[in-house]
């Protein structure tokens, strides 16, 4: 069984097991959290149910691996012959989950 969550302001395909990178959650490691932003749920030889906007009673488990911050991002301003140059960076913070149940 697969479906696609939407959280962070994006969609994400996901199934069962399935480790996942998604934007950060305020939860803390170790603990569950449910997802009941369904889009799309297809179940194994049955029909695909499609939301409109959202899929309700279905109910997606799953538990915060860890938090982090990805690579840095480097950003460059630069205007030629106005000697205007900044140089910043970005870190973009996340929460890493493992997929447990669609129910």
């Amino acid at each position: 069984m697969f479906a696609v969550i939407k959280t962070g302001g994006k969609q994400y395909l996901v199934r069962e097991g399935q480790e996942l990178v998604v934007e950060k959650l305020e939860i803390e490691e170790g603990k569950p959290v449910e997802f009941n932003a369904l889009l799309l749920a297809d179940e194994e030889g049955n029909e695909v149910k499609i939301g409109q906007p959202l899929i309700a009673g279905l109910v997606i488990k799953a538990v915060v691996l860890e938090h982090g911050r990805a690579e840095k991002k480097r950003i460059v301003k630069y205007k030629a012959k106005s000697r205007y140059r900044r140089h910043t960076s970005h870190r973009q913070p996340f929460t890493k989950i493992k997929i447990g149940s669609i129910a």
